[in-house]
């Protein structure tokens, strides 16, 4: 049972640090539930507003139903209601609602609707769509406005009067005009969350266009580093931030822009990096090579970061006026 009505979801989910869980593999590409209960167990100690299994970086989309609700259903009994758990809905609008139902009944805390599957569709289509879904479950549902699902800012405002349970928008497209004419008209009916990869990147200039979080990848394996930037930036030291920015996070892209679907894979590689293994992606995904992983290492290494990554460091609660500089 949910622990969070979707007004307190979308409160919450924007008073910190958002991420994304790897799903951890065997070698064989069996689900490797014990490693990843390890691994959330470790990611709850922390002060982080959400976790969402499944997502985009938990390969969610190489998972069949039954493996989503087993991971899910992990997620939900590890956690134990110490942060929220978001569950997937994804593919076409019946199987959407088929996720977001079996979600509710593992337990979840809320939806991220992601994009259907392969097709594209015009707005009305996709409001119909979010609409459906957003109806068939009581639980707060965060629509993901990316590849073929990418709304405007007046769909954005329909589907937001049309279902109160709709309470977030994560953008993963980056158009600035687009992002401010939907803060613009819809204003704080949602909570924005930035969802670009490696979202550090952009996070200072989301912070201006009112997205009050972000999703991170990277405090899969560098938590203490992914909530010390987040402090920085809701302070706006951008000297600070644009210092860490170089030392770690452009060299850390410079690897995962090599090979579309690096965006994953490299974070499963730094998961291995700091000795959690979370095993291999799967196909159509593929890992990073001997040498590429050697490199990941050495940056963690040169950063100063590995050290620190095993255990629960200084930078684990954002401190609450930090926090309220953010929060819109």
């Amino acid at each position: 049972m949910t622990h969070y009505s979707p007004t307190e979801l979308a409160a919450h989910l924007k008073t910190g640090l958002l991420s994304f869980p790897v799903t951890h593999f065997y070698p064989d590409l069996s689900f490797n539930e014990a490693g990843y209960r390890e691994h959330l167990s470790w990611l709850s100690e922390y002060d982080v507003a959400g976790l969402f299994a499944a997502g985009g970086t938990g390969e969610g989309f190489s998972l069949t139903p039954a493996e989503i609700d087993t991971v899910v259903r992990a997620a939900v009994g590890e956690v134990n209601g110490r942060v929220p758990v978001i569950a997937p809905a994804t593919g076409g609008t019946a199987s959407a609602i088929a996720g977001a139902q079996a979600a509710e009944a593992a337990g979840a805390d809320g939806i991220l609707l992601l994009p259907p599957y392969l097709t594209e569709a015009g707005q009305r289509g996709l409001a119909e769509h979010i609409s459906l879904v957003c109806q068939s479950t009581s639980l707060g549902v965060t629509v993901y406005s990316r590849a073929n699902a990418i709304l405007t800012d007046t769909t954005v405002a329909e589907v937001a009067d049309r279902n109160p349970n709709l309470v977030c928008l994560k953008d993963g497209v980056g158009n600035v005009e687009m992002m401010t004419r939907t803060y613009a008209r819809v204003g704080d009916r949602l909570t924005y969350i930035g969802g670009l990869p490696t979202a550090e990147t952009f996070a200072l200039p989301l912070l201006q266009l009112g997205y009050s979080t972000y999703s991170s990848a990277i405090f899969n394996f560098v938590p203490d580093f992914a909530l010390g930037f987040y402090a920085d930036v809701l302070a706006q030291d951008r000297a600070v931030v644009y210092q860490k920015l170089n030392e770690f996070v452009l060299p850390y892209l410079d690897i995962r822009d090599r090979v579309k679907g690096y965006a994953v894979s490299i974070v499963k590689a730094g998961v291995t990096a700091i000795g959690r293994d979370a095993g291999p992606v799967r196909p159509p995904l593929q890992d990073l090579t001997d040498d590429e992983r050697a490199e990941l290492t050495a940056l963690i290494e040169k950063a100063g970061l590995i050290e620190k990554a095993g255990q629960v460091g200084e930078a684990r609660q954002v401190g609450e006026a930090g926090k309220a500089g953010m929060v819109r």
